[in-house]
C-alpha cells in the first residue's frame, strides 16, 4: 500500500503540479496514524526527492530566475530553519492539535488556491516588479514548510505571480527550485533530529520514482486541468479532516 501511495503522489505531482508536501503528510497522519512530527519530516524528505527529478529540466531550459530565487532564499532559508526548530521543540502531547490545525489549514488554503487557478485559467504575470518584498514573504512560506511541509507551491507561486514580471513558466521553474531548497533543508533537519519514518520513506520513494517517471510521460497525454480540480477538492477534504481532528 505504501508503494502505491508513493507512486500515486509522485504521478499526481507530475501531472498536476500540486505539491508533494500537501498530499503526503495528511495521508500519513489520517490513513497510517503516523505521529504528526514524523509525518511532516517524512513528507519533506519525500517532496525534496521528487522535486530533484523535475528541477534540472527547468534549469536546462533556462526557466529559473536566479535573482528572484536568491531573494526567496534570503527569507525562506531562515524561515524553514525556524519552522523546523519550532516543530522539533513542541510538547506534542499538549500541542499536537495545534500542528493538526496548522497543517490542515495550510492544506485547505493550498488546495483552494489551486482550485481557483484551475477554474479561472492560466494566471497572468504581474506587470510591475515588487520583488524586494519577496524575502519577507518567503520567511513566512519557509516557516510554514518547516512546520507543516505544505505551502511552498501555492504560496510561492502566488507571490511570484503578483509581485514579479516573470512569465508563468518562469514562475513554475523558480518556485519549484525554491521548494526544492526549503524541502531539502527542512528534510535534512528532520533527518538529523530523527523525525521521520525510515521504512515508510523508503517505500514511498520506491513507488515515487516510478510514479514520477509515469507522471512526466502521462502529462503529455492527459489533460491536467480536470485532474487538478478533482485533486484540489480531495485535498480540501483531507485538510478539513485534519482541522476537525484538531478541534474534536
Amino acid at each position: 500500500m505504501s508503494y502505491l501511495i508513493g507512486f500515486v503522489i509522485a504521478a499526481l505531482v507530475g501531472l498536476t503540479g500540486v505539491g508533494a508536501g500537501s498530499l503526503t503528510a495528511p495521508i500519513l497522519i489520517l490513513f497510517f496514524a503516523m505521529p504528526a512530527v514524523e509525518a511532516v519530516g517524512t513528507a519533506l524528505i519525500f517532496g525534496a526527492v521528487t522535486k530533484i527529478s523535475v528541477v534540472p529540466l527547468f534549469v536546462a531550459r533556462k526557466q529559473v530566475n536566479y535573482r528572484v530565487l536568491l531573494l526567496l532564499s534570503l527569507g525562506g532559508v531562515p524561515g524553514v530553519l525556524a519552522g523546523s526548530w519550532l516543530l522539533g521543540h513542541l510538547d506534542l502531547k499538549k500541542q499536537q492539535n495545534v500542528l493538526f490545525l496548522v497543517l490542515g489549514g495550510a492544506v485547505v488554503i493550498t488546495a483552494l488556491y489551486s482550485l481557483y487557478r484551475s477554474t479561472r485559467g492560466a494566471a497572468v504575470a504581474g506587470e510591475s516588479d515588487h520583488s524586494g518584498v519577496l524575502p519577507f514573504l518567503a520567511a513566512f512560506i519557509g516557516g510554514e514548510v518547516g512546520f507543516s511541509s505544505a505551502g511552498a507551491g501555492a504560496f510561492g507561486s502566488l507571490a511570484l505571480l503578483c509581485l514579479t514580471p516573470l512569465t508563468p513558466i518562469q514562475v513554475v521553474g523558480t518556485d519549484l527550485s525554491f521548494g526544492l531548497l526549503v524541502s531539502t533543508i527542512g528534510g535534512g533537519l528532520h533527518i538529523f533530529n530523527g523525525h521521520y519514518d525510515a521504512m515508510m520513506l523508503l517505500k514511498l520513494l520506491l513507488g515515487g520514482l516510478v510514479g514520477a517517471f509515469a507522471g512526466a510521460n502521462l502529462s503529455a497525454l492527459l489533460p491536467p486541468k480536470p485532474l487538478r480540480i478533482v485533486l484540489s477538492v480531495w485535498l480540501v477534504s483531507l485538510g478539513g479532516q485534519l482541522c476537525w481532528k484538531a478541534l474534536a
